[in-house]
């Protein structure tokens, strides 16, 4: 009980602080060009985005307040981001792709990186510490197919954890509250996170800079977005190649779906479906609401 409590006490304290610094914003001028106003500062409605369209409405705001208040949208950002990951909370998609439109794509994918890094290892803290008892009570099947899986796979732990990172078989909120429990050592959990993540992330932070930037069709035929196009695709395509291949000669993966399809190839599918012509613009939107979906059904149905 005490435990829980504990717990209970964090959770709050953290929803003290992102609700006060979400709600204390900086005053911001209008900004001004010579002697004629031409930007408003934008009514202010800051809550985790659910879609697309909230996320480009949010995206919008936290720009036109990046140009005055650069630190504090940094720190409003940084904040919102561990939160999630600290407790667990599904929707990482989200403020992935928020990251690439706020900050561009490596500013982005630097963040995203580290913060999804950093997050989860304060939600394998606060499980260790707090959780190990209810996690097992709550999921001991799961907890016991796992806890074989990386005993089978102790020599190449590592390779295993980045196995279930890449293929998303379990989600990865259940994998940061159980790994206290299966007993993994914290630095392999951290890199295991760091590496695993790189690939799903610099898709999600791509396509957040990419729908950021697109006003016309047109711009979704020029030569850089193509480009970030590719690099999306060979991100999508080569880390699940190598590590599928890794795992069927070093891994013992039975029971856990080595042919499930990982979430960066659901967003390649979508990509290369259809020819890109004059909906080209939609594609990238399509297959990033897919994309969602499909994590929302792992959360969800899991």
């Amino acid at each position: 009980m005490r435990s829980l409590a504990g717990l209970a006490a964090i959770v709050a304290a953290a929803t003290v602080f992102l609700y006060l610094l979400s709600t204390h914003l900086p005053p911001s001028s209008a900004v001004r060009k010579g002697q004629e106003e031409v930007q408003e500062p934008p009514k202010i409605r800051l809550t985790f985005p659910s879609d697309l369209d909230e996320l480009r409405e949010l995206a919008d705001t936290l720009k036109f307040y990046k140009q005055e208040h650069h630190g504090y949208v940094l720190l409003l950002f940084c904040s919102a981001y561990l939160y999630k990951q600290s407790f667990a909370i599904p929707g990482s998609s989200f403020l992935n792709m928020l990251a690439g439109a706020i900050f561009g794509p490596w500013e982005g994918l630097l963040l995203a990186c580290l913060l999804a890094t950093v997050g989860s290892t304060f939600c394998f803290l606060l499980s260790s510490a707090f959780g190990k008892h209810y996690v097992v009570q709550l999921f001991p099947e799961k907890v016991a197919l796992l806890q074989r899986r990386v005993e089978e796979n102790r020599s190449s732990l590592f390779f295993f954890l980045l196995f279930l990172r890449f293929f998303p078989m379990t989600p990865n909120w259940f994998l940061n509250i159980s790994c206290p429990v299966l007993n993994i050592p914290m630095p392999i959990f951290f890199f295991s996170v760091f590496i695993g993540l790189i690939p799903y992330n610099f898709i999600c932070v791509r396509t957040g800079a990419i729908l950021s930037e697109i006003t016309s069709l047109d711009d979704i035929f020029s030569w850089r977005t193509l480009a970030q196009l590719l690099a999306i695709a060979l991100m999508a395509f080569i880390p699940g190649a190598l590590i599928k291949h890794y795992s069927r000669d070093h891994l013992r993966v039975d029971g856990v779906d080595g042919n499930q399809t990982p979430k960066t190839e659901v967003y390649l599918f979508v990509l290369r479906s259809e020819p890109c012509q004059m909906s080209g613009v939609f594609h990238v939107v399509e297959a990033a609401e897919i994309l969602f979906e499909h994590e929302a059904e792992l959360c969800c149905g899991w």
